[in-house]
């Protein structure tokens, strides 16, 4: 079954260059091409489709605004920025708002082609630069004076969730908190059941409404 997406970007060259390339892709079917935030909100509601690819910068109304709108339809598509930002206030703004991947337009073609097929199936990808910088700023996510955590998290499960929400494997994370897999996979399965999520994607967007990053 083909993936469907719509690319939304205000740079022609970037747009058409995008859609030609997912184009060749035997499993992905390019919708529509939008070349401004309101044009994606507006395509992304007659066309339903699977991915959107979004840039940040845009005219009328831009990437993180759309993706929020997007996303506030049902059913929702997943939504991946594709910008030349890898700054914290734009990583943040667009994760908050429910992207659930987020690369730089330094990524070549196979790596967007991934995004886009992990997306289709709920994964979230990030580029490297992008998870350096989530996993620098997760160091100091829950300290122990914080205000009560909710749904009765404990400070290691929010670490956990905080990593997750970096890009992190359960290895990666394993490694960072200096515990095996199996531990690591405990705390996951105690914070999917405390939050209500059904997967890491789920998660991502869950971290990033309660500010645990």
């Amino acid at each position: 079954m083909s993936i469907t997406v719509l690319v939304a970007d205000d740079q022609t060259a970037v747009r058409e260059g995008l859609a030609v390339m997912l184009g060749l892709l035997d499993d992905v079917t390019v919708v529509g091409e939008a070349a401004d935030g309101e044009q994606a909100v507006e395509l992304a509601a007659r066309h339903r489709p699977d991915v959107v690819l979004m840039d940040l910068r845009m005219p009328r109304l831009d990437g993180v605004e759309a993706t929020r709108r997007i996303l506030a339809s049902q059913p929702a598509p997943r939504v991946v920025v594709l910008t030349t930002y890898a700054d914290d206030e734009h990583i943040l703004a667009a994760l908050r708002a429910g992207a659930l991947g987020y690369l730089t337009k330094d990524a070549g073609r196979a790596q967007i082609a991934q995004a886009v097929r992990a997306a289709a199936a709920g994964q979230a990808v990030l580029d490297a630069a992008v998870q350096r910088r989530l996993v620098a700023l997760s160091a100091g996510a829950v300290p122990a004076t914080a205000t009560p955590l909710p749904d009765g998290l404990t400070a290691r499960e929010a670490e956990v969730l905080g990593l997750i929400a970096a890009g992190l494997s359960n290895r990666e994370i394993a490694a960072r908190l200096v515990v095996t897999e199996v531990t690591v996979k405990s705390h996951i399965n105690r914070l999917f059941a405390k939050t209500g999520v059904r997967d890491r994607a789920q998660a991502v967007r869950y971290a990033y409404d309660h500010g645990i990053r």
